[in-house]
């Protein structure tokens, strides 16, 4: 019987007893087995399937002509490539090799990756730069021209490296009354990207700012990458002020020098460039004032011979005292002219305030104020009447009233006095004669009503 190979050999003359094991203890004997064996490898492949999931986890295939391995670069790993991995790519992949549990499937976990056959930061730069020139960053028709006198001059640089001492001195030299903003950050090592691109950014919106340098001095591939990240080129890109690159020396070629508007061979070129202007703007008044000088001489010049010329000629002689006569005849005709025209715009003046007035009575604010007066006091007036016509009707109603209540029965019946219906009530008894005895009478009352007999009566005698 053959032996499973995790299992120790029977004893001579023993028959084996059978062993069964789970397909998670199986599985986890197999990755102890190929963890302890293997350790870290190296492996050389062309990558497949590459997928980054949101967890910041990179899942891809490594194979070549004959294999296939599965393979996985977890977040703390991945953060630090240089590059992007993508289908195609050759890698040289180091990490470990185990097997994942839950499908049963052997994989190497990787912890570096490097292409095969050249730098990491060199494919970086590669990958970043095809891109950012598909959507049109590196066109020239985007580039703006520099301001011919810069107000305000941003610099982003390190403000103790010998960028920034070269900036100022040229300045200095060339261009005493330019006002530098200094934006200091860090110009390498990890997150220096992101402090350039905020400062950058920083500069763009501060008032008064007409251009920017961003910049630092020399060094290896490694030293100048911050300028080789993506977000420094998208915020030089976004500036709404044409930027200088001046990274390196004249050799090194970055990111940035081709997002810019303007790229610099050196710290010390871009502050020469940026004042450029200034000093192209002075040679040109200077000359145009020397042009113009030389003109106005030469013009005097042309003007004091025709006069000296004219003075010589006969018919000219004493023609000073002739000016002057006419000088005088003018002197007398624009008094005369200014008289008249002093007259004339005072008529005009009346007329025109006349006709203000007469418009002002027509205007219709005024005349409907006029009727909105007349309107209140014919108002008040109404009132008025009103009044006194109410007052007038109250003291006739009264006095009415008062005749009214002394006509009336009911104010008889007040002092005492009764009225006699028959029982029916259906007529008031005026004489005893209309009533027999034993006859019901009704007695009105000022206050209620009296039911009688009739036990007597006396009939007045005629």
């Amino acid at each position: 019987m053959t032996s499973l190979p995790f299992d120790a050999p029977p004893p001579p003359g023993r028959r084996p007893a059978r062993r069964i094991v789970t397909v998670t203890e199986l599985t986890n004997r197999i990755r102890v087995l190929l963890e302890s064996t293997h350790g870290q490898v190296w492996v050389e492949g062309e990558i497949a399937n590459c997928r980054l999931w949101k967890t910041g986890h990179l899942y891809f295939t490594l194979r070549d002509e004959n294999a296939q391995l599965r393979a996985v670069m977890f977040r703390s790993a991945a953060r630090y490539l240089r590059f992007a991995p993508e289908d195609g790519l050759r890698v040289v992949a180091r990490g470990r090799v185990t097997v994942y549990e839950p499908k049963g499937e052997y994989q190497i976990v990787c912890e570096h990756l490097q292409p095969q056959g050249r730098g990491a930061l060199q494919l970086a730069f590669d990958q970043l730069k095809r891109r950012l020139d598909t959507e049109g960053l590196f066109a020239p028709d985007r580039k703006r021209p520099l301001p011919v006198l810069p107000r305000q001059i941003g610099i982003v640089t390190s403000s103790d490296g010998a960028a920034v001492r070269d900036i100022l001195q040229v300045l200095g030299r060339r261009h005493r009354t330019a006002h530098v903003v200094l934006c200091p950050v860090r110009v390498q090592g990890e997150g220096a990207a992101d402090e350039i691109a905020r400062g950058v950014r920083r500069l763009a919106r501060q008032d008064g700012v007409d251009v920017i340098i961003v910049g630092r001095g020399g060094g290896s591939l490694e030293d100048l990458w911050a300028f080789n990240e993506e977000p420094v080129a998208r915020a030089i890109a976004a500036a709404p002020v044409p930027v200088i690159s001046a990274v390196g020396h004249e050799i090194d070629v970055t990111i940035s020098d081709m997002v810019a508007d303007v790229r610099a061979a050196t710290p010390s070129a871009a502050a020469e460039i940026v004042v450029a202007g200034r000093g192209e703007l002075i040679a040109r008044i200077d000359r145009l004032a020397a042009r113009l000088r030389t003109a106005l001489q030469d013009a005097a010049g042309r003007r004091r011979a025709r006069l000296l010329d004219l003075v010589r000629r006969p018919g000219l002689t004493g023609w000073p005292a002739r000016l002057a006569m006419r000088g005088r005849h003018v002197a007398g005709l624009t008094h005369a002219i200014a008289r008249l025209a002093r007259a004339g715009l005072g008529t005009r003046e009346r007329r025109l305030r006349g006709a203000q007035l007469r418009l002002e009575a027509c205007e219709p604010g005024r005349r409907l104020e006029a009727a909105r007066t007349r309107l209140v006091a014919a108002g008040g007036r109404l009132d008025t009447a009103l009044v006194r016509r109410r007052e007038r009707a109250q003291g006739r109603l009264t006095e009415l009233s008062g005749r009214l209540d002394a006509l009336s029965p009911l104010g008889v019946l007040g002092r005492g006095y009764a009225i006699c219906w028959q029982g029916d009530r259906r007529a008031i008894v005026r004489d005893a004669a209309t009533v027999s005895v034993g006859d019901d009478l009704v007695i009105g009352l000022d206050r209620g009503r009296l039911g009688c007999i009739v036990t007597g009566k006396d009939e007045p005698h005629e």
